[in-house]
């Protein structure tokens, strides 16, 4: 893998693998393997959530989860006869995270050669392996925060939140609004900095440079008088998200730039990037600034931020690039100003 990638969720087989044995349709479920016990609990407090792909059928690998105390929930289980990879993909896709943030564990080395091949990004294991693996790059995360340790409940709360909007018939604005929905937006303090690195690492989606930025850096910035860092929150009636994203911007007298610009998966469809963003061209607006600026890393993981760009009235700088290879979007600011939901809450 990459240096510096992180492994979100790890998705893994049954049989033979988090099980001692087979599933079968009659007699009692094969025990877990205690090995696996163990490195599923590790996982939990890194962060790092469980999937579970699995060829038997839904009503077999249900009754051996269910038979079970597993340390760790697991989100998106995938049954089945189809391809694994295929499954492996849905999880991926169902969580809003990218292929190269995934791990997969089978104790079958055809199921492993067929994921490796379909999906060369994913990392691919063994049992044997996943012990060792812990101490590796990609399972050490810097910073767990309990956000992270969250993240598997929060993965419930979605899909709950998801069943709930299939069924009511509303409109996206008018479930939001049903939902309870709480957007915050207010000044980013020290306390709130082990977070913002952390998402920082974690988001791809929803980060304008495409990078980490370091603790130190964070601090720094949040401590100076010429930098706004912004924090949003975000909850309803499903659950508490808690910090799930942040924007930063400098400030002078004609254009504000928000230097880095990052939002949370769990945020996405929620209102909450077009909420920071007509925050930020209020806030730039009420300062006299004549525009807003967020130059963006482009590449195929942050699509969905620039059509939020777009979406809010920003467009490229036909120019080209900035000194750091970065394309600028910009948005007038003598246009009408976006309005804000009603859920959102600016603090000061």
């Amino acid at each position: 893998m990459t240096a510096g990638r992180l492994v979100k969720c790890v998705v893994w087989d049954l049989d033979g693998t988090l099980l001692a044995g087979v599933a079968v349709e009659e007699g009692d479920a094969p025990p877990p393997d205690e090995a696996m016990l163990g490195v599923l609990a590790e996982l939990g407090r890194r962060g790092i959530v469980n999937g579970v792909a699995s060829r038997n059928a839904p009503e077999v690998a249900g009754r051996a989860l269910g038979a079970v105390p597993w340390p760790v929930g697991f989100v998106a289980p995938q049954y089945g006869f189809g391809r694994k990879s295929e499954s492996v993909r849905r999880v991926a896709d169902t969580l809003h995270i990218g292929l190269d943030a995934v791990a997969f564990v089978d104790d079958d080395p055809y199921e492993r050669a067929e994921v490796a091949h379909a999906l060369p990004a994913v990392l691919v294991l063994s049992p044997e392996e996943v012990a060792d693996a812990l101490g590796w790059p990609e399972f050490s995360p810097a910073v767990v925060t309990e956000e992270a340790r969250a993240r598997a409940r929060s993965y419930g709360e979605a899909q709950r939140r998801r069943d709930a909007a299939r069924s009511s018939g509303r409109s996206t604005v008018d479930f939001l609004r049903w939902a309870g929905t709480r957007v915050t937006i207010s000044p980013a303090t020290p306390a709130d900095v082990p977070r913002l690195h952390e998402l920082s690492v974690r988001t791809s989606r929803f980060n304008s440079a495409r990078r980490a930025v370091g603790q130190a850096t964070l601090l720094a910035w949040v401590g100076d008088d010429r930098v706004d860092v912004t924090g949003v929150r975000l909850a309803d009636r499903f659950g508490d998200d808690g910090l799930v994203g942040a924007a930063v911007s400098e400030r002078d007298s004609d254009v504000w730039t928000v230097r880095i610009l990052l939002m949370s998966c769990r945020a996405m469809g929620r209102g909450v990037i077009e909420a920071v963003l007509a925050c930020l061209a209020r806030s730039a607006t009420a300062a006299g600034a004549r525009a807003l600026r967020v130059p963006c890393r482009l590449d195929e993981r942050n699509v969905p931020l620039r059509l939020a760009l777009v979406a809010a009235g920003f467009r490229a700088d036909p120019a080209g690039q900035d000194a750091e290879g970065l394309t600028v979007f910009t948005r007038p600011l003598d246009a009408p100003l976006p309005a804000l939901a009603d859920w959102v809450r600016v603090a000061p």
